[in-house]
C-alpha cells in the first residue's frame, strides 16, 4: 500500500453532499482514498456508504462539492468515462454465458483483439484461482466461485480503482471467512485501489489498510483498524466497531469519580476474586454476574456493578469447560482494568 506521504490520492472528496429531496445521504464529506490502498467504507444501512461508492462510479452526481480520481476532477462525469469497475453483491454474471464468456464480456464490448482478450481473460481466471472453470457456466459454480469471477470480470479491465458493494454478503459464514483472506490477498498482488462497502466490522478490521466509519450521512472517524477499534473518535464507534462497554458519565461519576463518558472494550477487563489487590493505575469495582453466554472459544458475562450500571466482560476459555463457566452465574466479582484502556468519549 502506499502511504499518506503519496501526494496524488486515488479518490478524493472535497465537500461533497448528496441529497434526496429532504434526505441528506452524504453531508459535506471530505476524505482521501490513497493509491494502492484496501480502503472500507463500514457503517450501518443508511449511513451513506453505499451512495459514496455511487458518487465515485458515476452512478449518482454529487448535489455539492467536487470528486477527483487520481487528481482529475470527474463530477458530472458518466461511469464508463472513469478509470473504475463495480462488483455488487449479486454478482450480475450473464446466465446464458460461459465463465469466460462473461470475464471477458467488457474486452469483447471495447473491442479488444481476440488473441488478446483471451489471453487476459486467461491471467484473470489464474489470478482467481479458477482457470479450470472457464467452459462452465454460472449455474455450476458455488457462490464463492461465483464471486471471484465476477472480480475476475472486473479486474479484467484493469481498473486503477475497484468498487466492491457488499460482495460478500450472500454467503455464509465460513465461506466469508474465507473469502475475506482470498480478497485481501488479490488486492496485495494486483496492487489497485480497492474500496469496500460493508456494514460487517469484521469484514473491515479482517481486510482493510484505513476505514471510514459512517453514521447518519457523515464520516465519524477515519483510522486504521488497530485505530479505530482501540482509540473509537465517538460514542457511535466505539458502540458499532466490535463490542464495547459504554459508561454514562453520571454512572461513570458514581464509578469512578471522573463525571466523563467513557468506553472500555470487554476484554480488556479481567474478572477476579474479591478483594484481589490492584495496582496504580488500575480501576477495581465490584459486582454481581448477572448472566453468562458460553460461545465456546469465549464466554461472555455480564456483571450488575454495585455502584449501578452494567459491564460486559469477555474471557477466552483456556482451561475452564462449559460448566465451569455457567457456574459462575449470581457470583460476586471484582473487575479490573489498566485505566490505559478507557476512553473518554464525544457524544455527538
Amino acid at each position: 500500500m502506499n502511504n499518506a506521504s503519496n501526494s496524488l490520492a486515488a479518490v478524493r472528496f472535497e465537500h461533497v453532499s448528496r441529497h434526496f429531496g429532504e434526505v441528506r445521504a452524504v453531508d459535506n464529506i471530505s476524505l482521501e482514498i490513497y493509491d494502492g490502498e484496501f480502503f472500507s467504507m463500514l457503517g450501518p444501512s443508511g449511513s451513506g456508504k453505499t451512495t459514496c461508492l455511487r458518487l465515485i462510479a458515476g452512478f449518482e452526481q454529487p448535489s455539492s462539492g467536487k470528486i477527483y480520481l487520481h487528481g482529475a476532477e470527474v463530477s458530472g462525469q458518466p461511469p464508463y468515462e472513469r478509470d473504475v469497475n463495480t462488483v455488487f453483491q449479486d454478482y450480475a454474471l450473464f446466465p446464458h454465458m460461459t465463465v469466460e464468456q462473461n470475464v471477458g464480456y467488457g474486452l469483447m464490448i471495447k473491442k479488444v483483439p481476440t488473441a488478446e482478450r483471451k489471453k487476459r481473460v486467461s491471467d484473470a481466471l489464474e489470478l482467481v484461482r479458477l482457470p479450470q472453470m472457464a467452459k462452465r457456466r454460472p449455474s455450476q459454480l458455488s457462490g464463492g466461485q461465483r464471486q471471484r469471477i465476477a472480480l475476475a470480470r472486473a479486474l479484467v479491465n484493469r481498473p486503477r480503482v475497484l468498487l466492491l458493494d457488499e460482495p460478500l454478503g450472500a454467503l455464509d459464514l465460513k465461506l466469508r471467512q474465507e473469502m475475506q483472506v482470498e480478497l485481501k490477498d488479490i488486492q496485495k498482488r494486483v496492487g489497485i485501489t480497492f474500496v469496500f462497502v460493508t456494514h460487517d466490522q469484521e469484514e473491515a478490521l479482517t481486510m482493510s489498510d484505513r476505514i471510514a466509519v459512517f453514521n447518519a450521512g457523515h464520516v465519524e472517524q477515519i483510522g486504521t483498524p488497530a485505530e479505530i477499534y482501540e482509540h473509537p473518535a465517538s460514542a457511535f464507534v466505539a458502540g458499532f466497531v466490535g463490542t464495547s462497554n459504554l459508561v454514562r458519565s453520571d454512572v461513570a461519576q458514581k464509578l469512578t469519580g471522573r463525571a466523563q463518558m467513557f468506553s472500555i472494550r470487554p476484554e480488556k477487563i479481567r474478572m477476579v476474586e474479591i478483594g484481589t489487590p490492584v495496582q496504580d493505575g488500575w480501576t477495581a469495582l465490584e459486582g454481581t454476574v448477572r448472566e453468562v453466554i458460553y460461545l465456546g472459544m469465549f464466554t461472555r458475562y455480564l456483571v450488575a456493578l454495585e455502584g449501578g450500571g452494567e459491564l460486559t466482560v469477555v474471557r477466552q476459555n483456556l482451561d475452564e469447560t462449559s460448566m465451569d463457566v455457567l457456574s459462575a452465574e449470581g457470583k460476586r466479582v471484582q473487575l479490573t482494568w489498566q485505566r490505559v484502556f478507557d476512553r473518554v468519549l464525544e457524544t455527538k
